[in-house]
């Protein structure tokens, strides 16, 4: 059971970094763009490694020392590209414009997709739908990332929190990229933190659903079932997927691509080493 919370309490500071974005934004905290570039290459970097060098080699290892397991390897492999088709399905679904990940800009001063539509169209209206939608987007989207917190903490504390460090450095502009209309449409700040936090709370609401179906179905989290290892599998491509379409694009975004490269290489070696010394 402390497993359980302390998985839970885990997803929870993953998602409320929607409202650290919110609120850095809000409040004007200048944030260097390199810096911030720098941070996203070490989360994918951290993703990567932990999904390939750890995540999914021990899915193999679970589902092979199940006993009458045919094929179990090929499963693995088939609920690793699962996971990403889940992930691609729901950016699939998210028009491109109130894509969470198209967040610009680091402080109110900043040129930002919001401040062009209220120049262009002086319609609050339709910047209070942006920041709306913004939020629906990002909801739906750190579901998935709630499951792979949870799954990651509950396996092993360790990578629990090298997730959440991850994911919670990438909620950062999901929080910018909701706080920013719901600011210029509201003139709230209050209120543009609170749905900034909110959007990030869906990661504790998919992490719960995980726990309440896994204990519907008698599949025991901590392994002893096909099921656990085919969902460690699945949520390893769904970081992986995050990695590649998420943060990679948005630390090139917001700095050199060197720097993220860097911060790529970073991560991996601090997890690595980590590996080894714990």
């Amino acid at each position: 059971m402390n497993g359980i919370f302390s998985a839970l309490i885990l997803t929870l500071i993953a998602g409320s970094a929607t409202g650290l974005g919110g609120a850095l934004v809000l409040f004007k905290k200048k944030i260097s763009s390199n810096f911030l570039a720098g941070a996203l290459g070490l989360s994918a970097g951290v993703m990567i490694f932990i999904s390939l060098a750890e995540m999914f080699p021990q899915a193999q290892e679970e589902i092979s020392a199940i006993d009458g397991m045919l094929h179990g390897e090929a499963y693995v492999l088939i609920a690793f590209f699962v996971g990403m088709g889940i992930i691609t399905l729901i950016d699939f679904l998210i028009p491109e414009y109130e894509n969470p990940h198209e967040a610009s800009g680091l402080t109110l001063d900043s040129h930002t997709p919001a401040v062009g539509m209220l120049e262009q169209t002086g319609n609050e209206k339709a910047m209070h739908r942006l920041g709306l939608m913004s939020a629906l987007a990002i909801a739906i989207h750190n579901f998935p990332e709630g499951i792979a917190t949870f799954i990651g903490a509950l396996n092993d504390p360790q990578m629990g929190g090298g997730i959440t460090f991850a994911i919670a450095i990438h909620n950062i502009p999901e929080g910018i990229a909701v706080a920013i209309p719901i600011y210029y449409a509201t003139k709230s700040k209050t209120k543009a933190l609170l749905l900034a936090t909110l959007s990030g709370m869906s990661e504790l609401i998919g992490a719960l659903l995980c726990l309440a179906v896994t204990a519907l179905f008698g599949v025991e989290l901590s392994g002893g079932s096909p099921i656990f290892p085919l969902i460690l599998a699945a949520v390893a491509g769904i970081m992986i997927y995050i990695s590649l379409d998420e943060l990679l694009p948005t630390a090139e975004k917001y700095g050199k691509h060197h720097i993220a490269i860097a911060g790529v290489v970073a991560g991996m070696a601090i997890m690595g080493t980590s590996m080894l010394l714990l």
